[in-house]
């Protein structure tokens, strides 16, 4: 494969060794895998950060139907749970932690919307129409 300019979305040598252990291998005795997991991970990092379409990705990463038939069983039942949990761990430990938190908050906020901001609810307790959202945080 052709080397390219980097995006900044692109992951990094110490990114890529971190991830790469987490991701499934190929299936044996399947179709040979065309692009590297690197550059489709590439190809999904540019997406969600980049916030743009998936036909829209540009042309020197692999083309949006390979990049999306690998981020959709991957979001579903594949490693992201699995690599958020390690990592979390991992930064709760160098901060000299307990990998596991022993306790959280939550809380909500209601925040008001206008006609034309989609469908909305009421907030029963604050009598509040609008959206709510959530918010939790290990201590």
């Amino acid at each position: 494969m052709k080397t390219r300019k980097p995006y900044p979305t692109d992951l990094s040598d110490t990114q890529w060794g971190i991830l790469e252990p987490f991701l499934p291998s190929a299936k044996a005795g399947g179709r040979p895998e065309t692009y590297p997991q690197r550059e489709i991970l590439n190809g999904i990092f540019d997406v969600v950060r980049g916030g743009i379409a998936w036909r829209m990705l540009p042309y020197e990463l692999p083309p949006y139907g390979i990049v999306y038939h690998y981020f959709r069983p991957w979001r579903l039942d594949g490693p992201w749970a699995h690599v958020n949990e390690v990592l979390r761990g991992d930064v709760r430990v160098l901060e000299g932690r307990n990998r596991q938190p022993s306790a959280a908050s939550i809380d909500a906020q209601t925040v008001k919307m206008t006609a034309q901001g989609g469908p909305t609810g009421c907030d029963g307790a604050t009598w509040i129409k609008g959206r709510q959202r959530h918010i939790l945080v290990d201590v």
